[in-house]
């Protein structure tokens, strides 16, 4: 499930730190909520589909990983980011 080009340009824009920003944690953590916001939407009108459930928890690992990466390099980044992708930690 890949993301169009234009709702990828946009979440790269908002959370990247420079211009042309796709490798910071921050961008790589939003590009995954917006996949997994729109695997999930897949997953409730497609119930059996166990091979996109598959793919869905290995994007929510990856988005931990992500995330606990951050935490242990810069906290303050890391509670921005969580409030401004709406995440409950």
């Amino acid at each position: 499930m890949a993301l169009d080009k234009d709702v990828k340009q946009q979440v790269m824009t908002k959370f990247g730190t420079k211009s042309g920003d796709t490798g910071s944690p921050e961008v790589q953590v939003a590009l995954l909520t917006e996949k997994i916001n729109h695997l999930v939407s897949h997953l409730k009108i497609h119930k059996k589909d166990n091979h996109s459930r598959r793919g869905l928890l290995k994007m929510v690992s990856k988005r931990r990983r992500l995330l606990r990466y951050l935490l242990n390099k810069n906290e303050i980044r890391y509670r921005e980011l969580i409030a401004k992708v709406g995440l409950t930690k």
